[in-house]
C-alpha cells in the first residue's frame, strides 16, 4: 500500500486559496491548509480516508459543492461536481488535461477552469450539455464529452472518498504493479465550492474556506458556459 504523499501543488493551492476576501492586504489565511496541520502524521492512504472520513455534518456549507479533480500521474484528470461526497455526481468529465499538467499549473497559485458548450438550445440544463470545449488559464485543451454515466473506477473513487469534505493525497488501493500499468498512482484533491448561477447558460464554482467564507482572490475557480 503506498505511502501518503502530498499532491506536488495542490496543497500550496489549498494554502493560497484559503484568504478570506474580506480581511485586509497582507493578513491571515491559509484556513483549509491549518486543517492539514493539524492532522496528525498518517502512514498510508487508507488511513487517510478514514480518519477524513468523520467529518461534522456542519462542514459543508448549504450552497457548498464538493469538487473533486482526480486521474492517474501519467493520466488524464476528471473532475467530478456533487452536492455533497455522498451523493452521486451531477456532473463528471475527464478533461483533456494531464493530470501531471494540472499539477503544474496549481503550482503557479491560480488555477481556471472554463468549460464552454456550444448549443444553442435551452431544452436540457446547463449541467446536461454533452461536448464540452476546455480551457485552463486561458489556453484551450481540447474538447471533452460530459460523462452520462459513472465508470467502475471513477465509482470506486468516489465512493472512497464518501466522508472527505477536503484533502488531497494519493488513493490506496494498486500495488505496485498495478499502479505501473494504470498509468501511475492515483492522486485526488477535494474541496468545498461555492456555486453561484449566473443564468440558464452560465455557473460558476469557487473554492470557499472550512468555516464557509468564500475564498479570497478565487485561487481556483470553474466556469461552465453555453454560448448563445
Amino acid at each position: 500500500m503506498p505511502s501518503v504523499m502530498e499532491i506536488p501543488g495542490a496543497v500550496s493551492l489549498l494554502r493560497r486559496a484559503a484568504g478570506d476576501r474580506r480581511s485586509k492586504p497582507g493578513g491571515g489565511g491559509g484556513g483549509v491548509f491549518r486543517m492539514f496541520k493539524l492532522l496528525p502524521m498518517l502512514t498510508s492512504g487508507c488511513k487517510v480516508v478514514g480518519l477524513l472520513g468523520k467529518p461534522s455534518k456542519g462542514m459543508l456549507a448549504d450552497k457548498a459543492m464538493a469538487v473533486t479533480l482526480f486521474g492517474f500521474r501519467r493520466g488524464r484528470v476528471s473532475l467530478a461536481i456533487q452536492e455533497d461526497p455522498r451523493s452521486p455526481p451531477f456532473f463528471l468529465i475527464e478533461l483533456p488535461l494531464l493530470t501531471s499538467a494540472l499539477h503544474k499549473e496549481m503550482a503557479s497559485g491560480l488555477v481556471k477552469i472554463a468549460l464552454e458548450s456550444e448549443t444553442r438550445t435551452h431544452r436540457r440544463k446547463l449541467v446536461e450539455e454533452h461536448v464540452w470545449a476546455v480551457y485552463c488559464n486561458g489556453r484551450k485543451s481540447g474538447y471533452s464529452m460530459r460523462r452520462k454515466q459513472v465508470s467502475d473506477e471513477e465509482r470506486h473513487v468516489l465512493q472512497l472518498l464518501r466522508g472527505v469534505s477536503m484533502g488531497a493525497g494519493v488513493l490506496p488501493g494498486l500495488s505496485e504493479k498495478e499502479a505501473a500499468a494504470a498509468d501511475g498512482e492515483m492522486t485526488y484533491m477535494r474541496a468545498r465550492f461555492e456555486r453561484v448561477v449566473g443564468s440558464r447558460d452560465s455557473e460558476s464554482f469557487y473554492m470557499i474556506n472550512p468555516d464557509g467564507a468564500a475564498a479570497g482572490g478565487a485561487e481556483l475557480s470553474i466556469f461552465l458556459v453555453r454560448l448563445k
